[in-house]
């Protein structure tokens, strides 16, 4: 993490400690639960922020623009700063410029995390070229092949890129249970740094053999769809939250399902998308105090069974 990133967490985290309560100040007075990626060492904080249909409008579009810059800010002031995003997002590419654009160029503040998927080595030089302009950065974080399109080839390329400094981190992604076993064999023989995968409280098909994969394999892991596109609040809606959230200081049904999924050690961080500041401020909650250990897991998955 570069000295400015850290500068720029503490000092934000110092000047909301005079405007929050005294539970929240606590919780701010830590710093935002963060992870390893095993490739490197470096830390990165457990919640990061998704893009996938929340970001997609036109930047110049002020009133659509303005709770995603409440988004950013919030996710900002918390600690939070791993932005992941893709070419297929629509616009969301170029939301993410704009706004970091707007926030006095602040790019080296956050860890940028986009994706190709297409076919063929030109045109996936395309999109790479069209995410850093779009992105505003020649430099990127991280570059995941999309859901397995052209693997073979594209991880070749992604190899190419990261020698040149253009990525510093590769990886791969999927969203759904049936890539799985694919994924395991991938994470088994390539070794990528980073994979991004489903899971959720009533999605668990990652446990079973992919992540003790990347747990073995020292790839750092993202995880996305961690509320399977909202069927689990629908699944819980009108009814309380349970005693044992209390346990590990969750206040939500969203930091309960987040922190399910923080629970599990091959997870690096999950990153749940929203366009909805209040949701943001309620999300990034999971990412401070207590996480649940594998006991707690299995009593928050029978919530749903």
């Amino acid at each position: 993490m570069s000295d400015r990133r850290r500068f720029l967490q503490t000092a934000t985290c110092a000047a909301l400690l005079g405007s929050v309560g005294t539970a929240r100040a606590l919780s701010i007075k830590q710093s935002m639960l963060s992870r390893a990626i095993p490739a490197s060492g470096e830390q990165i904080p457990v919640i990061g922020l998704g893009t996938a249909d929340t970001f997609n409008v036109s930047p110049g579009d002020a009133p659509a623009m303005e709770p995603l810059a409440q988004v950013l800010d919030i996710f900002t002031k918390e600690g939070g700063y791993l932005i992941d995003t893709a070419p297929s997002y629509g616009q969301a590419e170029a939301v993410v410029g704009s706004l970091l654009a707007r926030n006095g160029g602040m790019r080296d503040q956050y860890f940028l995390a986009t994706k190709i998927g297409t076919q063929g080595r030109e045109s996936a030089m395309d999109q790479v070229r069209q995410s850093q302009k779009r992105l505003g950065s020649d430099k990127l974080d991280l570059i995941q092949i999309h859901n397995l399109i052209d693997t073979r080839n594209q991880l070749a390329l992604l190899r190419e890129l990261k020698q040149q400094g253009i990525t510093r981190y590769i990886g791969i992604t999927h969203y759904t249970d049936y890539a799985h076993d694919e994924l395991t064999e991938l994470v088994e023989r390539e070794k990528p740094d980073f994979l991004q995968v489903n899971l959720s409280v009533g999605a668990r098909s990652a446990e079973k053999r992919l992540l003790p994969a990347c747990q073995a394999n020292g790839v750092a892991v993202l995880i996305n769809r961690p509320f399977q596109d909202g069927a689990l609040f629908r699944q819980v809606k009108g009814k309380p939250l349970p005693a044992l959230a209390a346990e590990i200081g969750c206040t939500s049904w969203a930091q309960l399902f987040l922190k399910f999924i923080i629970g599990h050690p091959a997870v690096t961080a999950v990153i749940p998308a929203t366009s909805k500041p209040a949701n943001m401020t309620d999300n990034v909650l999971a990412g401070f105090g207590r996480q649940p250990d594998a006991a707690l897991r299995e009593r928050i998955a029978s919530l749903l069974a």
